[in-house]
């Protein structure tokens, strides 16, 4: 391990553009629980992906709403705070590296660790939008109703009423970014998945997409397997959170971090 280690570090300090690629496993040791491992939330209920569906909630908003916070422990959401692992894709940014983070995640943290470049492809829990008239709402407000409703005014001095749709990419909604996505691997010369099954369709194919330059070096850090690992350079089946911090010293003991010890 120690010479993958040492190999994504140089990977690293060589490359001006980046894209780091981040699923559910980059915000386990933050206490969220993944969904596609082994032992993930999707491995329990099989019905999951009809009740986030977009279907569902246009067919049944109210039990969507019950369903929905279930799934997503939204009452939780708002405690959740960025690991080490968050906080290193920052560092490097403060390097003066240009990191884009394309996200399979809707929590929010690297945005709360300060990254400034996230393009979030299945959306944010944090907030939900009125379809009738696009007021947007937080989590406060979300979490303080059974089945939030937009209370907008109208022009009749009434509430808008609708029940919000949360900015959550559901099952039937289309990816957001994706294009975005494409522009910056274009321009990345390291690409680095970290903690994704790589399973979701369209963006699992995103790897596909960047192996097309071959000048291009691709890594994947995930703690199990993946179909598509044949397509990385460098394949760590390891704890992200622990890898980066090996990582992280390897870079210290270059000087390429000391600034920001």
């Amino acid at each position: 391990m120690s010479e993958k280690i040492e190999q994504l570090s140089k990977w690293i300090q060589e490359s001006n553009n980046l894209v780091v690629f981040s699923g559910a496993g980059m915000s386990t040791s933050s206490g969220i629980p993944d969904f596609r491992s082994t032992n993930g939330l999707w491995k329990a209920e099989t019905n999951r992906e009809y009740y986030i569906s977009k279907g569902y909630y246009q067919s049944n908003p109210k039990d969507f709403w019950q369903k929905f916070k279930e799934i997503f422990q939204l009452k939780l959401m708002g405690d959740y705070q960025p690991n080490e692992g968050h906080y290193f894709l920052k560092e490097l940014e403060d390097m003066g590296k240009n990191v884009t983070i394309l996200t399979q995640n809707v929590d929010g943290l690297h945005t709360d660790a300060g990254s400034s470049h996230v393009i979030e492809l299945h959306g944010t829990i944090k907030t939900a939008t009125c379809p009738k008239c696009k007021t947007q709402y937080g989590l406060d407000y979300i979490n303080n109703h059974d089945i939030p409703r937009c209370n907008k005014p109208n022009k009749k001095n009434n509430t808008c009423g609708f029940i919000l749709k949360p900015d959550v990419v559901l099952f039937g909604d289309a990816v957001r970014g994706y294009k975005e996505a494409e522009e910056a691997i274009n321009a990345c010369s390291l690409f680095v998945v970290l903690g994704s099954s790589l399973e979701v369709y369209p963006v699992n194919n995103l790897p596909q997409y960047a192996r097309y330059d071959e000048n291009t070096k691709l890594t994947i850090i995930n703690r199990e397997a993946t179909k598509k690992d044949r397509l990385f350079d460098l394949v760590l089946h390891e704890d992200i959170v622990a890898t980066l911090s090996k990582v992280k010293e390897f870079l210290h003991e270059g000087d390429v971090m000391s600034e920001y010890r």
